[in-house]
């Protein structure tokens, strides 16, 4: 199965910046649709972003639409998600994820989530 791998975490102040990128090996993730999760202590893991592989359509949650931006690189099979204006509350262990089959798009479950990296810290405070 495709194995994942996220990087990039770590403090950031608010209002600061931070990409977390997620690379992949084995089948092309040209053929998946790719997904961000963050969850904090005591919290439900919460879908934050995803892309769907057929028509390139993105999903991002209210709490970060117009902050965070998910993108790809098919070429070194690896997927970002560039983060920005970051509060506090954003703080929490960010997993990436990937399925050859899912559309992904409103309430993203991990369950529909077949591929999943270990997860990276990030913690946004002053």
């Amino acid at each position: 199965q495709l194995q994942l791998v996220e990087s990039g975490g770590g403090l950031v102040q608010p209002g600061g910046s931070r990409r977390l990128s997620c690379a992949a090996s084995g089948p092309t993730l040209a053929y998946h649709a790719i997904g961000w999760f963050r969850q904090a202590p005591g919290n439900e893991r919460e879908g934050i972003s995803c892309i769907n592989r057929s028509d390139g359509s993105t999903y991002y949650s209210d709490s970060v639409k117009g902050r965070f931006t998910l993108s790809r690189d098919n070429a070194k099979n690896t997927f970002y998600l560039q983060m920005t204006s970051l509060k506090p509350e954003d703080t929490g262990v960010y997993y990436c994820a990937a399925d050859p089959d899912l559309y992904c798009g409103g309430d993203m479950s991990p369950g529909d989530f077949t591929s999943w990296g270990r997860g990276t810290q990030v913690t946004v405070s002053s």
